[in-house]
């Protein structure tokens, strides 16, 4: 049987997949996307049991499956991707299905057809995106305003200010921060795991990167410089005096308006249109680049982030994001290799 398996009911759901998972994946070669929607299942390990409750479900919505793939059979990442005929009415869809994939184990990403390919650009916010911290609350926390700086966040999380006045307030508190000290800091920032391995393959597909980011140029560029394959890099820039921080905010801030401002910017200075963008962000000031697209990606993102995003990965590193494009493990490991020599 082959691993692109064709099927004309739901029945065998199960009983397919499970016997595609035997096959060598990594030699396989995702069939062509036909059907208008498609549905990324991803999870740790795939059962039976949950396949069963995922083929009621399309089921009971009258969503037909036409084809279905393998892109990952490995320890730790298992991948299926569904090709789904139907009428999908997408933001109602998409919430079910998040609602469906925490009750059963699984994580679901729908997107439509045309959308599974390799985007032209990619635009990515930075702190908890491409790197595992947020830059602003580890400076404070080194110059012991950590409590200050955290208020303010949780009141603009609020809705009592907007980014701009918060960031406004919280740079006035890191005023004297000593360049010195940013530059012992910058290389101990974590790398997000699979950003490396994400914006290689990017690279190897031809695609442009870039940082759309409300935290610093500081440290974007020294993460282009030093770890990651980032072709633009856009974020606020660091005033300062004698070497140290002035607490002063050198216009324009980049807000999410901004974002998606600059996304819109570099996909028409590169001739594309949106379809050939994607966005991937976690936070609140993501959405609006997020809502632009072929696909908005909330990675590791908080519940309400999740929700509005069109699409979400949690449990699973950066690289993820590859599997939307319709790639098999087998088609990552091929561009990676390519991008080292």
């Amino acid at each position: 049987m082959d691993a692109n398996a064709q099927f004309p009911d739901f029945a065998p759901l199960a009983t397919l997949c499970q016997q595609s998972f035997s096959l060598p994946v990594a030699e396989a070669v995702p069939a062509a996307v036909t059907a208008p929607w498609c549905l990324t299942l991803l999870a740790v390990e795939v059962e039976a049991a949950q396949l069963h409750k995922l083929a009621e479900f399309l089921r009971e919505c009258h969503w037909q499956p036409t084809a279905v793939d393998i892109l990952a059979a490995r320890p730790g990442c298992n991948v299926v991707r569904l090709q789904l005929d139907g009428d999908i009415a997408f933001n109602a869809a998409r919430l079910a299905l998040l609602e469906l994939g925490l009750e059963l184990g699984l994580e679901l990403v729908l997107q439509q057809g045309h959308t599974q390919r390799a985007p032209k650009l990619a635009c990515f916010d930075m702190d908890s995106t491409l790197i595992q911290a947020e830059v602003i609350d580890e400076l404070a926390k080194i110059a012991g305003v950590g409590d200050q700086v955290a208020e303010i966040t949780l009141s603009a999380m609020r809705g009592e200010l907007d980014f701009q006045q918060s960031f406004r307030k919280r740079m006035r508190l890191l005023k004297g921060f000593t360049e010195a000290s940013l530059a012992e800091i910058a290389p101990r920032i974590p790398i997000m795991p699979g950003a490396q391995r994400l914006l290689l393959a990017l690279r190897a597909l031809g695609c442009k990167t870039a940082i759309l980011s409300g935290g610093f140029t500081y440290f974007a560029h020294y993460l282009q410089d030093n770890h990651l394959a980032v072709d633009f890099v856009h974020a606020n820039q660091l005033e300062f005096d004698g070497g140290a921080l002035t607490g002063g905010v050198i216009d324009p801030i980049v807000d999410g308006a901004r974002k998606a401002l600059l996304l819109q910017e570099i996909a028409s200075d590169l001739g594309l249109s949106l379809d050939q963008v994607i966005a991937v962000g976690d936070g609140a000031n993501d959405l609006p680049m997020l809502s632009l697209g072929a696909l908005g990606i909330a990675f590791h993102a908080k519940p309400k982030v999740r929700a509005e995003a069109p699409q979400a990965i949690d449990g699973f590193g950066l690289d993820a994001a590859l599997y939307l494009f319709g790639l098999s493990d087998g088609q990552i490991s091929a561009l990676l290799e390519a991008s080292a020599q």
